[in-house]
């Protein structure tokens, strides 16, 4: 079994979270994601929708979940509709979840068929007030694609014009932001994962080494281990490409001399992690990058201690801002009278460091959120400083995924090596 087993009552609990925020006589409807193609008769790996994924754990397409938490018959609160198995799905795709395995994976008593939802939706939206659809509302999201749940959206609203339609997002935002300890332990997981992955490249890099075969050496070693791949498409950067912070081809060769930078990580069970490290090509800094390493070392530390119950995410960015700036004062890169003139937009800073530190983290590895919540215990964060240096083709990203925690942050990733000495044995070993 490629996964260990999830614990169904984390399903449930999330249910029962979710009932408590809705409005009294409220029906909630979410749909699978789609499969979508590619081209002639192609398609895509089916990935699920994640609030679904963690309202009932079915990774599954064509599924879809009902709550209706005042519906007067009480076997009509939950209905959990799944694709049956057909001879034809069986031979060509394998068999789908039984009613009674779907039952046993969610905790939900009454599983249909999804054959039948139509008849059914007919049947409970009139009973009520208030019906809560799935709309993806992160706030870096370019939605250019109509979703199963998009297209559902139309066509209930004008079926149903006279309801009450609620937004399912910001409560699956407050939901998902604070981390049960079933989802610690699966992403703890992914992070091993991703350790093991990291460790194996150490021997393997070296000059003349392809940038696509790292991402290979990586993508054995999570296979291997369990997971499905990478969390997300992996960034293997090597030189100049290292400053490049959405570079994805992976097709150049690394030279000796260069830097280089991977930001890549394992998924399991259907949790994120995201790691991020930079190393010399040919297992030994030079002093120039031993000091741009170091100074964003500290500033990795620095921003983990700031990343506190109570801190906000924008007074914390500011705070790492101010941070940043002295270490590249230090390392020549801004004059300091300069430095104190700046503006408060910090423009000299954004040169080089010109992202944000940390995001939330989860089933999603940019996971999603409510608007500049205050950080609190329990939430999943990256810590992931850097330095871009375009003039000299040197770029360096440090990056772990931390708990929060009451007296201080829990690192998942403390066990895989950040320190240069040790980057250096490992690579020479």
């Amino acid at each position: 079994m490629r996964y260990e087993p999830i614990d169904p009552q984390f399903f449930v609990r999330n249910r029962e979270r979710l009932r408590d925020l809705l409005k009294p006589n409220s029906i909630v409807i979410v749909k699978a994601n789609d499969i979508y193609p590619t081209n002639a008769d192609g398609a895509m790996p089916f990935k699920q929708n994640a609030d679904l994924f963690y309202l009932t754990g079915v990774d599954q397409e064509e599924t879809v979940l009902v709550l209706m938490p005042d519906a007067v018959d009480p076997k009509e609160r939950e209905i959990l509709f799944v694709k049956e198995t057909s001879e034809h799905i069986a031979v060509w795709e394998g068999e789908k979840l039984s009613k009674e395995q779907a039952k046993e994976h969610t905790g939900i008593e009454r599983v249909e068929w999804v054959s039948g939802f139509e008849g059914w939706l007919h049947r409970l939206v009139p009973q009520v007030e208030h019906i809560y659809l799935a709309t993806n509302e992160h706030l870096r999201a370019a939605v250019v694609v109509e979703t199963a749940n998009d297209r559902f959206i139309k066509s209930c609203q004008a079926r149903y014009p006279l309801h009450r339609y609620e937004r399912l997002a910001p409560l699956m935002h407050r939901l998902r932001i604070t981390k049960d300890a079933e989802e610690i332990k699966f992403i703890q997981k992914a992070c091993d994962i991703t350790e093991a992955g990291f460790r194996r490249t150490l021997g393997f890099i070296k000059p003349g080494v392809g940038e696509w075969e790292i991402e290979a050496e990586l993508m054995h070693e999570f296979l291997r281990r369990g997971s499905r791949g990478f969390a997300y498409t992996p960034i293997i950067g090597s030189g100049k490409n290292a400053c490049v912070l959405h570079y994805l081809e992976n097709h150049c060769v690394c030279q000796d001399g260069e830097m280089l930078l991977m930001d890549v990580a394992a998924e399991y069970g259907g949790w994120a992690s995201d790691l991020t490290r930079t190393v010399p090509v040919n297992g030994r800094f030079t002093d120039r990058q031993r000091a741009v390493y170091n100074a964003v070392l500290r500033v990795f530390r620095g921003a983990n201690e700031i990343l506190r119950p109570g801190n906000t995410p924008m007074e914390y960015q500011k705070q790492v801002i101010e941070l940043m700036e002295g270490e590249l004062v230090g390392l020549g890169l801004i004059d300091a009278k300069a430095a104190r003139e700046q503006g408060p937009e910090k423009a000299l800073v954004r040169k080089y460091f010109m992202h944000g530190t940390s995001h939330h983290m989860g089933l999603d590895v940019h996971d999603v959120a409510p608007p500049h919540e205050p950080f609190a215990e329990g939430m999943v964060f990256t810590v992931e400083p850097g330095i871009y240096i375009r003039e000299e083709g040197l770029g360096v990203r440090l990056e772990n995924d931390v708990v929060v925690g009451k007296d201080s942050n829990f690192d998942l990733m403390a066990n895989i090596p950040i320190e240069v000495d040790e980057i250096e044995e490992l690579m020479n070993a």
